[in-house]
């Protein structure tokens, strides 16, 4: 497929890195080409294709969005017409003081994307962990049992698509449902930053799902 980044930091630089290396091509689309984090990652992986953000999701097929949450606007706007029908994979998270939902739980960060692009089919995908877990999701001793993906959306076929990124990169895809669902996702996020970096237990862990 033809994938678009927009945003290369902790958590888009690996999944850019690691879907390229699965084939995929791969597009960063950078404002400013030089800057610190498309020059990191180019340098992970000299095959990303640089291109400006109008190039960038005009050729791509999916669309990922790993942006602070509070430059999603900013990061959308200029691209926003590009995006009608196609798969916007947010993996953004509002964050507030003192590791608070940053919407007050009043309604979830993906939801307040698709209001700002209504014709495109988001998926809240590739969050509740930090983005070591990107790096590598190689969880070695537990069988065939993979980490959990949860992904949530209301297009069953765009989240069909993401599902199958999901495997090729070690995920066993979980769809919970409605993009609403988004919101306890983003409070998974929120447990899993409290688990790991306060309580100290280190980014080592993820969830799995057993199922009878």
């Amino acid at each position: 497929m033809n994938i678009a980044f927009i945003g290369t930091g902790n958590v888009g630089a690996p999944l850019a890195d690691r879907l390229q290396k699965l084939g995929h091509q791969v597009f960063i689309a950078a404002r400013d080409p030089q800057s610190k984090s498309v020059l990191e990652a180019t340098s992970r992986n000299s095959a990303l294709i640089v291109k400006s953000p109008l190039e960038a999701v005009q050729e791509a097929e999916i669309v990922f969005l790993a942006t602070p949450f509070n430059s999603i606007e900013t990061a959308l706007a200029p691209v926003k017409s590009l995006l009608d029908g196609k798969i916007l994979v947010d993996c953004t998270n509002p964050v507030g003081a003192n590791l608070s939902h940053g919407l007050q739980s009043q309604t979830s960060g993906s939801e307040i994307v698709q209001e700002f692009v209504p014709n495109a089919h988001v998926v809240k995908a590739f969050t509740i962990y930090g983005f070591e877990n990107f790096e590598d999701s190689t969880y070695a001793g537990y069988g065939d049992l993979k980490p959990a993906m949860l992904i949530a959306g209301n297009d069953q076929s765009a989240k069909e698509t993401v599902s199958s990124l999901c495997l090729q990169l070690g995920w066993e895809p979980v769809d919970t449902g409605k993009l609403s669902m988004s919101l306890h996702l983003e409070h998974m996020t929120l447990l899993w930053i409290q688990m790991a970096r306060v309580q100290g237990k280190g980014s080592g862990f993820v969830w799995a799902m057993l199922q009878r």
